[in-house]
């Protein structure tokens, strides 16, 4: 039991550090679309991703391996959220969605 809190920590830890950089660059780009801010690089690339269903390099850097499209990927992203989510709301699943933790060698390690 004590292995898996640990590999539900470091899950937990994963998906925060990709859920904030999402939500801190969703937010610059909404300013600078409103003018609010200067547009930079990183931003028009990252608007550019977004506007041909693309996942953002910048959110890909912290994100999991996947090829999926923007759409599908952030689908994707909610169910491995609420599949963390239940997990530390229930506690131990009785079964375990193996390719949606972040990194399945630890779990399997664990």
């Amino acid at each position: 039991e004590e292995s898996m809190n640990t590999v539900l920590i470091q899950e937990v830890v994963r998906f925060n550090k990709l859920l904030q950089v999402m939500a801190t660059t969703l937010h610059d780009m909404i300013k600078a679309l409103k003018g609010l801010v200067v547009m930079s690089d990183t931003l028009e690339t990252m608007a550019n991703s977004i506007f041909n269903n693309q996942v953002p390099a910048v959110w890909n850097a912290k994100a999991y391996p996947s090829l999926k499209p923007l759409g599908s990927w952030v689908l994707d992203l909610l169910a491995r959220v609420d599949f963390v989510q239940t997990w530390v709301a229930e506690g131990i699943p009785t079964s375990f969605w193996v390719s949606g933790f972040f990194f399945p060698q630890a779990f399997l390690t664990g």
